[in-house]
């Protein structure tokens, strides 16, 4: 048991689950808001020895070299490499603290959102169609741009509406093979595809000034990651086409002015951050407590 466990910044536990943390700590500090920069985190962290947070502070070398009583970070968002952690893993571990994160809690809205916005766009429900009359997404070619658990359940979700899928990953997956979704080069799938979806890991940037050339115009682009996964002066040259792009967060879009774009769909909410997302997390974020804990 831990003698002091401090959230941060709010972690989107539901109520159960904040009263469960009392389980593996003698003393439990949530914090309700955001802090304003690194001192302030050292200052919420003070002398405990067990630490969660959310995407949206950050726990780098300089904060954990003030902090010398931690022993468990936890992440209560998606993790998925060293490189695109809000926590400076590396560093954590070499000081022998272990950090853990979770994975595939949102992505089901993430889903819905591409499927909705899509639909809506091609068939012009209060706005004009995509092609200037109706169209299914029956035969639509679509490239994913990292073919993930959020990219495949994408996919898979376009596929059923009857969506032509080809992907660009790291390497050619089998099982995508299986289901019929061509595995090619990011340069020719860009040129090939009617809709780009990238899904990427946070601070992955792929799409550069010659990608966006490969892109071409009349193209509807998405991004479902939590940062912009392109070189933003090739991006802002694109938008001046007769393209559209859509992000759910201001977090995808990157700058605030590309908000006022007219090409640009921007929600600004989190569509992962569902009722059910808040359930997974939270049965995630306990799992992984009660497994450091033994």
């Amino acid at each position: 048991m831990f003698q002091k466990l401090v959230a941060i910044e709010p972690v989107s536990l539901i109520p159960s689950a904040e009263e469960a943390l009392h389980t593996y700590a003698k003393e439990v500090v949530m914090y309700n808001d955001i802090p304003s920069d690194d001192s302030e985190i050292v200052a919420r962290i003070g002398d405990a020895d067990a630490v969660l947070l959310s995407y949206t502070s950050r726990i780098n070398k300089t904060v954990l070299e003030q902090a010398p009583n931690i022993k468990y970070i936890g992440m209560c968002c998606s993790l998925y490499s060293p490189e695109s952690a809000n926590v400076d893993i590396r560093f954590a571990n070499e000081r022998g603290i272990t950090v853990t994160g979770i994975r595939d809690y949102g992505d089901e809205g993430v889903v819905e959102y591409v499927v909705s916005e899509l639909i809506r766009c091609l068939h012009g429900f209060r706005q004009e169609p995509w092609d200037g009359m109706p169209r299914e997404i029956t035969g639509l070619k679509v490239g994913i741009v990292g073919l993930g658990k959020s990219g495949g359940m994408i996919a898979d979700a376009l596929k059923f509406f009857g969506a032509d899928i080809a992907y660009f990953a790291r390497s050619e997956k089998e099982e995508a093979k299986a289901k019929g979704y061509r595995f090619l080069p990011l340069g020719e799938l860009l040129a090939q595809s009617e809709v780009v979806c990238c899904c990427l890991n946070r601070n992955t940037v792929l799409l550069h000034e010659a990608e966006f050339k490969q892109l071409g115009n009349k193209k509807i682009l998405f991004n479902t990651g939590l940062s912009p996964a392109w070189d933003e002066e090739p991006f802002a040259h694109w938008l001046q086409g007769d393209n559209l792009c859509f992000c759910d967060t201001l977090g995808a879009l990157g700058d605030a002015a590309f908000l006022y774009y007219r090409h640009v769909r921007c929600m600004q909410v989190s569509t992962g951050r569902t009722r059910q997302a808040f359930d997974r997390l939270s049965e995630k974020v306990l799992a992984n407590l009660s497994e450091y804990n033994g």
